[in-house]
């Protein structure tokens, strides 16, 4: 048997190794003193499943059990395919070269390692964690007379728990780490504590994973570079217009909607991949929503809110600055539901200024919320108002923490092997950066976002929810609408975004992208990724699944399709409108404040 390819390194630097050790017992002593004092301040209590987990797990193993026959028969399967395995790998040891019994999914990246394959003992390894992994999930997805929310709970955090014990997630059965611990004499080791002492320390005494060097970026110099100006601000938004860079610009301008759950900087991550910056040289006159990172002085303020001091007066700044009467307006996920709310406001107060309507990845019928309905029920809900009616807010990390654990082997356990087992530092990334960029939500939005979207459906159903004295009726809407969402999105799955595009009662141009919630979007037609699938009957079906049979497949960026779209819409072009020149006084340059207050900077100060 043949050990794993290592490379010949001198010994470490004495002086270093001393630093090094340093910095640990001094971080460590801090934190355990930190801890202890917190401990003392809010007194030890037990610890709550506010999840509902414990008793998921609980009803599942008493129906479990309740099958016996069934339960013996997946364990002589296991048994079956381990004994399978052992003839493989007595086969691999001979020299000899067979079929694997078990082998990870495309784009498995924990197993990219060539030693993971060319190694009987890692591959073995390997296929053991994977065989068994596939038994486990197996037998509790198959459990008889679950309800449909535990179940729900049992899969996930059943994945949750065979995803962290990947064989790749520990020193000893990990080949990139050990030969990396033999050629740094146990450093990376080291190191790594080191670096998961320091992640405790900018949580505040919570693991926070460092994603990406955050002091590789700087909004306005290398991310957010569009140039712009804040032409308009209130409470919660600051209001951008993008300066033109062609002789002619559309009558009509175009406002984007982002999510206050993110930054509106992931249409303009870099000059390469920006929607903002492709559409102002397509010829638009581009406007986006910057929303404010709330603190408990904005407790009070509710989803009524972030409809008359967001969408509504946006409307009416844009309208005022370019003297136009009606916009073609964006909404991104969150940012969709408000404009789909919005758009049923206006309908019933006869309000026809959106002469059209773009939902990237949307949804306006939540019945498909995908994994995230882990996270919503009854119990869940009231547990989370609970906590913030005490802070007035929903605090950016916890919201962030639910995103990650949706596709945690990609956004929290590659980190852990990279900053912890290999003692390197993250590399800069500026979609991480964003990533980590969290942002608050006020408490009174919030509970009524989860309650009536989530919970109840009720912005689906006509006059099921009222808005500034209003009852909603989103069939009301006859506004043109384009609808894209994405093949692999696990936040916005697309067959509820089909749904949604459904209520409306305008004309609907549904297209489905490749990948997912932001790759799919973020997909400039520079990159030739993915591809887009459309449909051109003129009446969409009502099942996503008749829609994608008679879908064809395109190559290339869905953006190129949307610009076509909306040209057709448009009608006649102006002369570029700069916001120098505008009607509304500049403010500050983009952009802007608001989007600048970064949570983590805070609790460094």
């Amino acid at each position: 048997m043949s050990a794993p390819k290592t490379e010949a390194k001198q010994l470490p630097d004495p002086q270093e190794i001393a630093k090094t050790y340093a910095e640990v017992a001094q971080r460590a002593s801090k934190l355990i003193s930190d801890h202890v004092q917190r401990q003392m301040k809010k007194g030890v209590s037990t610890p709550s499943d506010d999840l509902g987990i414990a008793q998921a797990f609980m009803d599942m193993m008493a129906k479990m059990l309740a099958n016996p026959y069934k339960l013996a028969q997946a364990q002589m399967n296991l048994v079956w395919d381990y004994f399978s395995l052992w003839q493989h790998s007595t086969m691999r040891m001979m020299g000899m070269q067979g079929i694997p019994i078990a082998s990870p999914k495309k784009g498995d990246n924990r197993f990219k390692d060539q030693d993971w394959e060319e190694h009987f003992l890692f591959d073995f390894v390997k296929q053991s964690y994977l065989i068994t992994a596939r038994h486990v999930h197996d037998s509790v997805s198959n459990v008889e007379g679950l309800d449909e929310i535990s179940m729900k709970k049992v899969n996930f955090f059943t994945r949750q728990f065979i995803d962290a014990m990947s064989p790749s997630n520990f020193a000893m059965t990990n080949p990139s780490v050990l030969r990396e611990t033999v050629n740094s004499h146990g450093q990376n080791l080291l190191k790594g504590f080191n670096n998961l002492l320091r992640d405790i320390e900018e949580g505040d005494g919570q693991l926070r994973v460092k994603m990406t060097d955050a002091s590789a970026f700087k909004l306005g110099e290398n991310v957010a570079t569009t140039p712009g100006k804040v032409v308009f601000q209130n409470d919660l938004i600051q209001l951008l217009q993008f300066t033109p860079t062609t002789d002619k610009q559309y009558k009509r301008p175009l406002l984007i909607v982002p999510p206050w759950i993110n930054k509106f900087y992931i249409l303009d991550l870099r000059a390469s991949n920006s929607f903002i910056k492709w559409a102002t040289d397509q010829g638009h006159t581009v406007f986006v929503m910057s929303w404010v990172n709330p603190d408990a002085k904005l407790a009070e303020k509710g989803f009524e809110a972030y409809l008359e001091e967001g969408s509504l007066t946006a409307i009416d700044v844009v309208c005022q600055q370019t003297g136009e009467k009606e916009v073609n307006m964006i909404g991104y996920c969150l940012g969709g539901t408000l404009l789909g709310s919005t758009m049923g406001y206006m309908a019933a107060k006869k309000d026809k200024r959106i002469a059209s309507a773009t939902f990237f990845v949307a949804l306006l019928d939540f019945s498909i919320p995908g994994e995230l309905g882990v996270f919503i029920d009854e119990g869940q809900i009231a547990s989370l108002e609970k906590k913030m009616s005490e802070r007035g807010y929903l605090e950016g990390t916890e919201m962030a923490g639910t995103f990650n654990m949706l596709r945690s082997n990609d956004l929290i356990w590659s980190f852990v092997v990279n900053n912890y087992l290999m003692g390197k530092d993250p590399f800069p990334f500026d979609l991480l950066f964003w990533n980590s960029d969290s942002t608050r939500m006020p408490y009174k939005m919030h509970s009524y976002y989860l309650r009536n979207m989530y919970l109840n459906n009720k912005l689906r159903e006509p006059g099921g929810i009222t808005l500034l004295d209003t009852p909603i009726d989103l069939s009301k809407v006859k506004t043109p609408s384009y609808f894209i969402s994405t093949v692999d999105d696990h936040i916005a799955p697309w067959k509820g975004t089909y749904l949604g595009s459904g209520a409306l009662g305008g004309p609907v141009r549904f297209v489905l992208g490749g990948s997912g919630h932001i790759a799919g979007i973020v997909n400039p037609p520079s990159a030739n990724k993915y591809g887009y699938w459309t449909n051109d009957t003129k009446t969409n079906p009502e099942s996503p699944d008749d829609w994608l049979a008679g879908a064809k497949q395109n190559e290339g960026s869905w953006w190129t399709d949307w610009q076509a779209w909306i040209t057709g819409l448009n009608g006649e072009m102006v002369a570029a409108r700069d916001p120098v020149k505008g009607k509304l006084k500049v403010l500050e340059d983009a952009p802007g404040s608001f989007v600048k207050f970064r949570l983590d900077q805070q609790k460094k100060k």
